[in-house]
């Protein structure tokens, strides 16, 4: 099927042969003439990266009146990021529509100038559901009692993020006759129930099967200690030269901190979070699109309206409490009929979210061994071999230097050379992993490697439960430091850390424990909430022995003495 076999208009069709479309893509097929032959509701079930923009954008635009500058349609997307990326898509498929204007109204811009773009007329309003509230709550701004067409993209994200009430303010205040259009990538109880209370008998497409993912995704877990996720993210990439993916982690200053240490030990990498002004979101998207950044760590948040194609890997370094998220996630990559792989770094108590997502998708999972020294150094070679292979040589400019590049090298045998020039690239590299240890839990619940396991020897570590965790924006780090000042303990002495959603568990070198449980007994508040800290028997959770905390192994982001260059071999 053709996109000129669907009944759409020429200047519309002449847009999408612009741009390289060629078919429709199987939501597009489905809806795009549902939509343009029918004035009643539709609910679309399709995965991130399926072309839902289109399936809904390219029929509201063959109805849209452009004589009338008046609002005649409304898209609630969930983030400002996702309400600019419509916003563009359509002003591409209406490019031979002249006077055809599309607005779009989110937070984090001035609602000054929102307002007054809004005040020149407009045939299509993209907006986020906070700031479309803003505006309809201020006087003689925003009128939609007008509007023919609302559409919900990605209304289970939107839900999620918590802006039902929004959205039935918003809904309200529309006609009831409007045609209303919902697509989303799952359909859980709460989107369920929009469609049942603001829909007439919408028609149900689904592409694919319910709440679940792309079928060409590898979806992959690795299990470490809470404190060796780091250091596993790193072996991973280095397992996988040619990564260009999306790592996701759960809050703001966990990307951010993510980022930053990627950063320091020479990987390609950047971070993308709400706090980012739309001039510093747009820098960093555009130098992942062009491949100048491999590693983007995000928010869930922050993802949404990420429309990048090839994407290889998902790497979920804290997994989402929601199969619906997960995905969401996963669905960054295998765009367009390719492939990807999705991966978890997960510990021992976190393999029971992994079950919980394989029986709500269908998907299974496939445990994978965290990558030795000997088999990340294979792959790092093949690659640095094919980068060799493939690199473009100028004999003309490289000819005058060949009689003492001959000379130097004289004497030396093929092997010899061979040796010589893959140890200039390679011996750092070699040197960083020559000592690794083994990060993969194994049976009994510890990890491999050389180093003393302290068990349950009495004058071990004291263990300690605080009852604060991710969901208060901890990690490590920020947990390490509280301690620090709430128990007026050093945080080297802090020897182990397991965050949970809602609290965590701690250990320290036992001359510490009585002065950290005796100056935390203080009073100490966090956010406006009290400070508990209890001890702990080291056995409770059935965690079974563990190994001391170490310095990460790209402390101060050297790899064996020498920086990495930023560029990845």
């Amino acid at each position: 099927m053709t996109f000129s076999s669907l009944g759409l208009p020429a200047p519309i069709l002449k847009a999408i042969d612009a741009l390289g479309f060629t078919e429709p893509t199987p939501v597009q097929e489905q809806t795009i003439p549902v939509l343009l032959e029918g004035d009643g509701d539709l609910v679309a079930l399709a995965q991130t990266g399926t072309g839902k923009t289109a399936a809904f954008g390219l029929p509201m635009l063959a109805q849209i009146e452009v004589m009338d500058l008046t609002p005649q349609a409304l898209i609630l997307s969930p983030t400002r990021e996702l309400a600019v990326q419509i916003t563009s898509d359509l002003q591409s498929y209406g490019k031979f529509m002249p006077g055809l204007r599309v607005i779009s109204v989110y937070g984090g811009a001035s609602i000054q100038t929102q307002i007054r773009e809004l005040q020149k007329g407009c045939h299509i309003i993209v907006a986020t559901p906070g700031r479309m509230v803003d505006l309809l709550s201020r006087k003689n701004i925003m009128d939609i009692s007008q509007i023919r067409t609302v559409v919900l993209d990605e209304a289970d994200v939107m839900l999620n993020m918590g802006f039902k009430e929004d959205l039935n303010r918003i809904l309200s205040e529309t006609p009831a006759e409007k045609r209303s259009w919902m697509f989303s990538a799952t359909m859980p109880q709460d989107v369920a129930r929009i469609a049942k209370k603001y829909m007439n008998n919408p028609v149900e497409i689904t592409t694919g099967t319910k709440n679940t993912g792309n079928e060409n995704i590898e979806h992959e877990f690795y299990m470490v200690h809470a404190r060796d996720k780091y250091a596993a993210l790193k072996r991973i990439a280095d397992f996988y030269p040619e990564i260009f993916g999306i790592v996701f982690c759960r809050t703001k200053i966990e990307t951010q901190q993510i980022a930053k240490a990627l950063i320091d030990d020479g990987y390609n990498a950047d971070a993308i979070h709400g706090d980012l002004t739309q001039a510093q979101r747009d820098n960093v998207m555009g130098r992942f699109r062009n491949r100048s950044i491999q590693m983007l760590v995000a928010t869930d948040v922050a993802a949404r309206g990420i429309d990048v194609d090839n994407v290889t890997h998902v790497v979920n370094y804290g997994l989402p409490d929601e199969p619906e998220n997960y995905t969401h996630r996963s669905g960054r990559t295998a765009r367009a009929g390719k492939s990807g792989i999705c991966i978890s770094i997960i510990h021992m108590h976190e393999k029971g979210k992994i079950q919980h997502i394989e029986k709500r998708t269908g998907k299974r999972f496939q445990q994978k061994q965290v990558p030795g020294a000997f088999e990340v150094c294979g792959k790092q070679l093949v690659a640095l071999m094919n980068k060799v292979r493939e690199v473009k040589v100028n004999s003309e400019d490289i000819a005058p230097f060949m009689p003492h590049i001959e000379a130097a090298l004289e004497g030396l045998s093929r092997e010899e050379i061979i040796q010589r020039f893959v140890s200039v690239e390679f011996n750092h590299f070699l040197d960083y992993y020559r000592n690794t240890p083994d990060l993969n839990i194994h049976q009994g619940g510890t990890r491999g490697g050389r180093e003393e396991q302290h068990g349950g020897r009495s004058g071990g570590p004291v263990k300690f439960f605080i009852n604060l965790g991710e969901r208060d924006g901890l990690d490590a780090p920020a947990l390490k430091h509280l301690l620090s000042v709430a128990g007026q303990v050093d945080q080297s002495d802090i020897v182990w850390t397991d965050l949970r959603n809602n609290y965590s568990f701690f250990e320290v070198r036992p001359e510490q424990a009585a002065g950290l449980l005796r100056n935390a007994k203080s009073g100490h508040t966090f956010m406006d909430r009290k400070v508990v800290i209890e001890q702990r028997d080291r056995q409770s959770d059935d965690r079974g022995s563990r190994e001391r905390t170490r310095r990460p192994a790209s402390g101060g982001g050297n790899r064996g003495g020498k920086k990495r260059d930023r560029k990845r071999w």
